[in-house]
């Protein structure tokens, strides 16, 4: 018996003919004619080798083996809804699983709104979130091990494609009551004398914060490294000094301890959507990033 043969809508008229006794009432259930119907029940009995019915006056009367197949036959029949109805909603994009990298204070800050609201929009998709080293990232999501992630750009790795996505620039953080704390905007020849907490040493941002420093010929009075958004604003808050952040970072540590105040000139961070190069946008992936569009633009529903 060649399984490619087996035709579902036979199946479907071997079962209207189980549930109505009747090749006529089963065709106006199935919206088919009754010869249509015989066809298909004809066609079954040839591929099964054995007769499924006789007919008793007006009525069709299944024999032994039609009892014994037709638990089978629903199981096939429901199996199949079952998966009509999955490859809907993966067309719809209501199902499935979604791989996402950032960095760690990316995951904690602004993904979380943009994610929390994409399950909520979907609420049958999970979703799996990660943290690595910017090469490791760059390369799980070029490979295609994790969907897709975000990363400051500029970004020139050769299996990725990144899209700019969010725009974030460097704030002041300084301590309540300190003697920044009432400003509106912070200049670099303010910041002279001032302790600093600064971040990134050696990466480009932190190039761009130690050029602004020597173009207004200002010597830093560095008295904190780190290389955590959180831990230099826990320090803020005991007053050890003012931190220089990325401000859609360290919005989510803010309290009545912490003022972030913008500072000049504007240093600006880029962030980059990112996705392998080596095959098209899966359909959840194309769904999230057209999310990210809306939420980073301010026109996705909170």
């Amino acid at each position: 018996m060649q399984i490619a043969h087996l035709n579902l809508r036979s199946l479907q008229a071997f079962q209207a003919i189980m549930q109505t006794g009747s090749a006529t009432a089963a065709a106006k259930q199935l919206g088919l004619t009754q010869p249509g119907i015989s066809r298909l029940l004809a066609s079954l009995e040839e591929l099964v080798g054995f007769q499924l019915f006789y007919r008793e006056h007006s009525r069709l009367i299944a024999t032994e083996e039609a009892k014994h197949l037709t638990p089978e036959i629903d199981l096939l029949l429901s199996n199949s809804a079952r998966f009509l109805e999955l490859a809907r909603n993966l067309h719809k994009t209501e199902t499935g699983s979604l791989t996402i990298v950032a960095p760690a204070s990316f995951n904690s800050g602004p993904l979380v709104n943009a994610v929390a609201s994409f399950i909520e929009k979907y609420p049958r998709v999970s979703v799996s979130i990660d943290s690595h080293n910017p090469q490791v990232a760059r390369d799980l999501v070029a490979q295609r091990s994790i969907d897709c992630g975000f990363i400051q750009l500029p970004e020139n790795h050769p299996g990725l494609i990144s899209v700019p996505i969010l725009r974030s620039p460097m704030v002041c953080a300084v301590p309540v009551g300190f003697a920044l704390a009432g400003k509106t905007v912070i200049g670099v020849n303010e910041l002279l004398n001032t302790p600093l907490i600064m971040l990134g040493q050696g990466r480009p941002t932190r190039q761009k914060i130690d050029l602004m420093f020597k173009a207004a010929q200002v010597q830093p009075q560095i008295r904190l490294e780190t290389h955590s958004v959180a831990t230099a604003c826990a320090y803020v808050k005991r007053g050890l000094g003012v931190a220089i952040l990325n401000q859609v970072l360290a919005q989510q540590y803010t309290d009545d301890q912490i003022l972030l105040i913008p500072l000049e000139p504007v240093i600006e961070h880029q962030y980059g959507f990112i996705y392998s190069a080596y095959a098209p946008m899966p359909r959840l992936v194309q769904a999230f990033y057209k999310h990210c569009i809306d939420y980073f633009n301010g026109t996705a529903e909170a």
